[in-house]
């Protein structure tokens, strides 16, 4: 353990990037300030926690408990069980000050330990709906972080503070280049993508609406997608049916900085997304995953929408036809996209990992919350 505070803070997440990133961006607030910092998950997480040394990286047990078959229910609770001894070991080894959550089923193993241990709790959300396993775990007494002001469930938690989503460093340094108004003839930058979830769909949508487009419009076309590996050849095909070569890649490393670039992204809404969107202030086409259990990425989609920083669209009634109709209209209004950039910036919070950190410190010197 190194740094001035001499604290310990154990971050536990799903092993998704929507979770970890969030959780990789505070331990690198708290490591700053002298914390030590260790990362509970699941064994999804991958590369994301590549560098988190291996003793302060462990792989917690769970499993998501669902209705309508009690062998699995069972199975799932004896895991959640174990996962429950596993983390309380971790965390008197630890020595931790504090373990915070976000979210997954991977979190409450350890935040259940750490109350039954009497060790502060805190966990953050980051959609404007919390998810089940922070509703769960508000029930059990820990305390709320929120990534969006005023987030549906929040109402159960006895101390909510509003940080923000942390953002990683990459992000921060995108959002230092200001973003470019269209001028009258030149390219149109636009951005697309969405995840494992959202890639096929677009794939699908955006070359149908480019082809619809006026021959003089798709010339002015620079497009940038995030294609799935088994849907480029298409797309690429599709694409060249439309008189066009965009850039297409199963995966951008640098998709900050594409956002940065970009006059207008289509995306999917998850908490990520949005909170990057908003900081690196770029305007955006919101197309909600669908069928999602407490639609968190359509509530998440609706902030930006509200303040005129993107445009909600729902996946049922986006069409190739009405996507054309709105690009064409984009193109021809470039105002309408800087006063859309504008807005989303106004909304985003740079400093939410530095909030974060910021409460973590508060709940820590508190001590468990009653």
């Amino acid at each position: 353990m190194s740094g001035g505070s001499g604290k310990t803070a154990l971050l536990a997440a799903g092993g998704t990037g929507g979770h970890l990133f969030p959780a990789l961006s505070l331990r690198e607030a708290l490591l700053k300030r002298g914390w030590r910092v260790a990362i509970a998950t699941d064994k999804r997480a991958g590369a994301y926690i590549s560098g988190v040394p291996a003793e302060d990286f462990s792989a917690i047990e769970a499993a998501t408990i669902t209705a309508g078959n009690p062998l699995k229910a069972a199975i799932s609770v004896m895991k959640l069980g174990r996962g429950v001894l596993q983390s309380r070991k971790i965390i008197s080894r630890l020595k931790a000050d504090i373990v915070v959550g976000f979210g997954g089923y991977p979190t409450v193993p350890p935040l259940v330990a750490a109350r039954s241990l009497g060790v502060a709790a805190l966990v953050h959300e980051q959609n404007a709906v919390l998810g089940r396993a922070n509703r769960f775990l508000l029930k059990a007494g820990a305390a709320l972080a929120t990534g969006f002001p005023d987030p549906k469930g929040a109402e159960a938690a006895k101390k909510v503070v509003f940080t923000g989503n942390p953002v990683r460093a990459m992000v921060l340094a995108a959002a230092e280049r200001p973003y470019e108004p269209l001028g009258s003839e030149g390219k149109f930058h636009l951005l697309v993508f969405g995840g494992s979830q959202g890639a096929r769909v677009f794939s699908e949508l955006v070359p149908q609406a480019v082809r619809l487009m006026p021959e003089e419009l798709r010339a002015r076309l620079d497009l940038v997608q995030q294609c799935r590996p088994e849907d480029l050849e298409a797309a690429r095909a599709d694409y060249a049916a439309a008189g066009i070569t965009p850039d297409l890649e199963p995966f951008f490393g640098d998709l900050p900085g594409r956002i940065a670039a970009a006059h207008l992204v289509i995306s999917r809404a998850g908490a990520s997304t949005v909170s990057e969107l908003a900081v690196i202030g770029r305007p955006a086409i919101l197309v909600p995953l669908p069928h999602a259990l407490d639609q968190d990425q359509a509530a998440n989609a609706r902030l930006l929408d509200d303040i005129g920083g993107g445009w909600l669209m729902e996946q049922k009634t986006l069409t190739p036809e009405k996507l054309a109709s709105t690009l064409a209209d984009l193109i021809a209004r470039p105002d309408r996209l800087a006063e859309a950039a504008a807005a989303a910036r106004k909304a985003g919070r740079p400093d939410g990992a530095e909030r974060l950190a910021d409460a973590v410190e508060a709940l820590s010197e508190r001590g468990i919350q009653s």
